[in-house]
């Protein structure tokens, strides 16, 4: 398989990852454990578990330059804290749609970023994609039922997006010297160490790993314990698809990877349909078709600069 499409098949796999994650995680959240608790449970417990695969396996990848620090300090804290941070700010104060459609700006800022600070050329294909991808994704949000806009609302989703928009970017950049699992470690490391400082270990309600959490929808017949669902969030819900979205970088740019992550809301809608049995309309099947669209004019796009 050519480098560049096993590249894409990567962070298509690492978007479709994160949309699961996100069914999972809300099962989770309805047993009464705030968003701010699990996103530390999710970045420490993922940190833990990956450091010391990496530890045990080749301690000597992990040892970095006092040069170096800075930049894994600003990818932890930037890419990884603060792009939950956003988020859940967003969606506390504005509808849910309309804060994933500010966050995926993230790509158009991408394009900004390398046309007008790199000075680099952006080929017509990839604006033209990222347009597609963004009308895509204003279709299966259904924006229209939810624009009650609020400042500081906003304010905190685009905060979300140019994070989002430097966690592809550093991402980009520290990769071509980092293996992916010591780039993921020291990310995670530093964004456990931003939430550890905020919300202290000893306040966490631990109580949820054993607590009995119904898994809804077509499966509301059954419940789990608590680890169980937090052990997937940890793993395969954050290890993995990081890991698959920094193997994905080597090979590809950040604006087309950050277009293919568009993939992840249209995902994720079809998953909460399937398991959870919320509405997925039309017009949103329509709007996942155009984000779709927009991803394989993106791949053209990179093929017609190289």
């Amino acid at each position: 398989m050519p480098k560049k499409i096993r590249a894409e098949a990567f962070v298509v796999f690492g978007a479709i990852a994160f949309a699961f994650n996100g069914i999972i995680s809300k099962l989770v959240l309805t047993s009464g454990l705030s968003a701010w608790h699990l996103t530390q449970l999710r970045c420490t417990g993922a940190f833990i578990v990956l450091f010391l695969y990496v530890f045990i396996g080749n301690r000597s990848s992990l040892r970095t330059t006092v040069k170096e620090i800075p930049w894994l300090a600003a990818y932890g804290i930037v890419g990884f804290a603060l792009v939950q941070f956003g988020y859940f700010v967003a969606i506390s104060r504005l509808h849910v749609g309309i804060a994933l459609i500010i966050e995926f700006t993230a790509p158009i800022w991408i394009l900004f970023y390398i046309r007008f600070i790199r000075k680099k050329h952006v080929p017509k294909l990839m604006w033209i994609s990222i347009a597609m991808g963004f009308c895509g994704l204003l279709l299966v949000a259904r924006v229209w039922q939810g624009m009650t806009l609020d400042g500081i609302g906003v304010m905190a989703a685009l905060l979300d997006a140019f994070a989002l928009a430097a966690y592809f970017l550093l991402g980009e950049k520290l990769v071509i010297n980092r293996t992916t699992d010591t780039l993921t470690v020291y990310g995670l490391g530093f964004a456990s160490l931003a939430w550890g400082l905020t919300s202290p270990v000893w306040s966490f309600p631990y109580s949820v790993f054993t607590q009995k959490i119904n898994l809804l929808g077509r499966f509301e017949a059954t419940n789990v314990p608590g680890w169980v669902l937090i052990l997937w969030i940890v793993t395969a819900g954050t290890i993995i698809p990081y890991l698959a979205v920094l193997h994905g970088l080597r090979e590809l740019s950040a604006s087309t990877s950050s277009v293919i992550g568009m993939l992840e809301p249209v995902v994720a809608g079809a998953f909460a349909w399937w398991w959870l049995r919320e509405t997925f309309t039309i017009i949103q099947l329509i709007g996942g078709v155009i984000v779709i669209a927009g991803i394989l004019t993106a791949d053209r796009a990179r093929l017609a600069v190289h």
